[in-house]
C-alpha cells in the first residue's frame, strides 16, 4: 500500500461548516471532523511523510464565499493538494429563491476558484460531491434530495473538466443507509456526527492510496 500524498507536501481542506467543525475556535486548529480525522489517519499510517494538513473551511459558506477568499485561504498556502467540499448552502439558497445560487452559477464560481487552484499552485485536486444523509422522499426532503442532483452533476462535471479525484459522499452515504438508520451518520441530513464524518474521512484517505 502506497500513498499519492509525497513527503513533506501540503494538503489543504476547504468547504462549509461540515469541514470547519469548530477548527476556528476550540477546535482549532483542525476542527473536530473529518479534517482532523483525516489528518490522523495520515498521521497513524505514514507518520514518516511529515505531510501538512490544513482547514479553511468556514460555516455557512456558499462556493461564492470560497471565490471571495480563495486567495488568501488557498493560494497563499500553496498546496500541493486541495479538496472542496462545497454546494449544500448554494442548494438551500437557491431553493429560498435566491438565483445567485443556482446550478448554473455554482458551476460558474466553481470553475472560477478550481482555474485559479490550478494556475496559481499547480496543485492537485480532489472534489467531495455535497450530500444529503436522508431517504426521506416526500417533504422538504424530498425536494432537496432532488435538486441536490443538479449540484452533484456539476462537480462531476467539472471533476472530469479539471481531471481531479472525485469521492461521491452521496453515494457513499446512501449506500451506508442500507444497512443503519440515518441517526447512526448524523442529527439531521446535512450535518455529520462523528461516525459520519469518520465514513468522509476514510472515503478520503482511501481516494488517496495506490
Amino acid at each position: 500500500m502506497d500513498f499519492k500524498v509525497k513527503k513533506g507536501e501540503t494538503f489543504l481542506c476547504t468547504g462549509d461548516s461540515i469541514t470547519d467543525c469548530g477548527r476556528r475556535d476550540v477546535s482549532a486548529p483542525l476542527g473536530n471532523g473529518y479534517v482532523k480525522i483525516f489528518s490522523d489517519l495520515i498521521l497513524g499510517a505514514f507518520p514518516e511523510r511529515e505531510i501538512t494538513v490544513i482547514n479553511k473551511g468556514i460555516s455557512g459558506n456558499t462556493v461564492l464565499d470560497l471565490r471571495t477568499r480563495w486567495e488568501d485561504d488557498v493560494v497563499y498556502h500553496n498546496p500541493q493538494w486541495l479538496s472542496v467540499l462545497i454546494g449544500i448552502n448554494d442548494l438551500h439558497r437557491a431553493l429560498g429563491g435566491e438565483e445567485a445560487f443556482n446550478p448554473q452559477h455554482f458551476l460558474e464560481n466553481y470553475s472560477y476558484i478550481l482555474k485559479q487552484a490550478k494556475k496559481k499552485t499547480g496543485c492537485k485536486i480532489i472534489l467531495l460531491e455535497p450530500f444529503y444523509i436522508s431517504t426521506d422522499r416526500t417533504g422538504w426532503r424530498g425536494r432537496i434530495l432532488e435538486f441536490l442532483q443538479e449540484y452533484r452533476k456539476v462537480v462531476w462535471h467539472l471533476s472530469n473538466e479539471f481531471k481531479t479525484g472525485l469521492v461521491k459522499l452521496h453515494d457513499v452515504f446512501q449506500s451506508n443507509l442500507k444497512y443503519a438508520d440515518a441517526d447512526t451518520f448524523c442529527p439531521e441530513p446535512v450535518h455529520p456526527n462523528f461516525t459520519g464524518h469518520t465514513v468522509i474521512a476514510w472515503h478520503l484517505f482511501r481516494s488517496l492510496l495506490k
